[in-house]
């Protein structure tokens, strides 16, 4: 009678999918509403997860006089559970859609340490030329053209005796290309570029903010790709940690690289499960789109788990093949591999199989390559930052220790 809303009537997919009420946060006027319905608790979970990631909006530059509509959580639900998702995948929204001037390799660095910090994890960074010295000579060599000092930062966390899981993220905190430099439609959203590493840390959140049984390692070698006077160039040879030399094919292929030395430091210790985030190629997403993910993984088993947690956590991810006859495309006359062949075709496998020349003998891996950016505004993923696999990657990890 007042002439304010009473009920809502919310038509919804069966089963019901993450997306289904996320707009509603946006739509429905102020106020707290809560779901009336005699679907499973597990459902009101998603359905609910799904509305908080709806009102999602990075406001740092920009304040937002709306105010969401709230939800109050239906009884049973584990408030606990869909906070952790709605909190790490915003933590990484929040970095990837921060400017490189304010998300350099030192706050990338600050962002780890800051999560690290609240969950007791040990953090230590390698910077500058000593990568030199620790032998990270890639890593330094792509970021030492930048003011902004290149590094890796190493995060651990959990007991020794627990299964070994070990997640290195792509820090690239803007991408110039480097003196094969991108045309300025390429490069204005290479903010987001170091994507792979806010997804990463996502995942290492939800891992330590759930107490799972895991000996926990995150790997992120930071850098910017910028061009100056000691900028890297093509035709380098880069003799890399693991001992192999790499020409460097182009230097907007920087991505494989740094990745490369994390991905030896972290066979190192040949974990149980060896995980890559990264935004590395152009040709994933011509294969793929901006939705989905492109997976990679040297174990049929490992990959149709992931491929089956994706569905389940509508976190799609597309298996591509490690075909070994492309193996060839990386020769080089001069160096053991090219980083990046002079070649239009399979653009995402060959950046794949040089990474697997850097995983040592590790049985269980995958290499995840993805946008991490919505190109536009759809219910609950707003146009900018997206935290890709971040849902499938966590369920795994939890089924497989759980």
């Amino acid at each position: 009678a007042g002439g304010k809303v009473a009920r809502v009537v919310a038509g919804i997919s069966s089963p019901p999918s993450l997306w289904d009420i996320a707009d509603l946060s946006r739509t429905l006027p102020k106020g707290v509403y809560h779901l009336d319905s005699k679907m499973p608790t597990a459902f009101h979970e998603w359905l609910s997860l799904g509305w908080a990631l709806g009102s999602y909006k990075f406001t740092h530059y920009k304040k937002s006089e709306q105010v969401p509509a709230r939800l109050a959580l239906s009884a049973g639900c584990e408030a606990a559970k869909i906070t952790r998702y709605a909190e790490s995948i915003s933590l990484a929204r929040d970095l990837i859609n921060t400017p490189a001037e304010d998300m350099g390799p030192a706050e990338l660095a600050a962002a780890i340490v800051a999560v690290g910090k609240n969950y007791g994890a040990k953090v230590t960074q390698i910077i500058g030329d000593a990568l030199l010295k620790q032998n990270y000579p890639a890593i330094h060599r792509v970021g030492r053209a930048s003011q902004h000092a290149p590094r890796l930062v190493d995060l651990r966390w959990g007991n020794a005796k627990h299964p070994r899981v070990t997640l290195v993220g792509k820090g690239v905190c803007f991408d110039t290309g480097g003196l094969d430099i991108k045309p300025s439609s390429g490069m204005y959203l290479m903010k987001k570029d170091m994507g792979g590493a806010a997804c990463a840390l996502a995942v290492a959140r939800m891992i330590m903010d759930s107490k799972l049984p895991v000996c926990l390692r995150l790997l992120v070698p930071a850098v910017e790709n910028a061009v100056s006077g000691n900028a890297y160039r093509p035709s380098d040879i880069i003799t890399m940690r693991n001992g192999k030399t790499v020409e460097v094919g182009n230097t907007d292929a920087e991505g494989r690289l740094i990745l490369a030395d994390a991905l030896t430091e972290a066979a190192s210790e040949n974990p149980d499960l060896l995980i890559d985030f990264s935004t590395l190629t152009g040709a994933a997403r011509t294969a793929v789109g901006s939705d989905i993910s492109a997976m990679f993984a040297n174990d049929d088993k490992l990959a149709n788990e992931l491929q089956a947690h994706g569905k389940q956590m509508e976190d799609p991810v597309w298996r591509l093949p490690l075909h070994d006859a492309y193996k060839k495309m990386l020769d080089s006359n001069i160096a053991d591999l090219n980083s990046a062949p002079n070649s239009p075709y399979a653009g995402a496998i060959t950046a794949a199989l040089f990474l697997q020349h850097f995983i040592g003998d590790v049985k269980h891996w995958a290499h995840l390559d993805f946008m991490a950016w919505n190109p536009s505004s759809r219910a609950g993923r707003p146009e900018g930052a997206e935290a890709m696999t971040v849902r499938a990657v966590y369920r795994l990890v939890q089924e497989r220790v759980g």
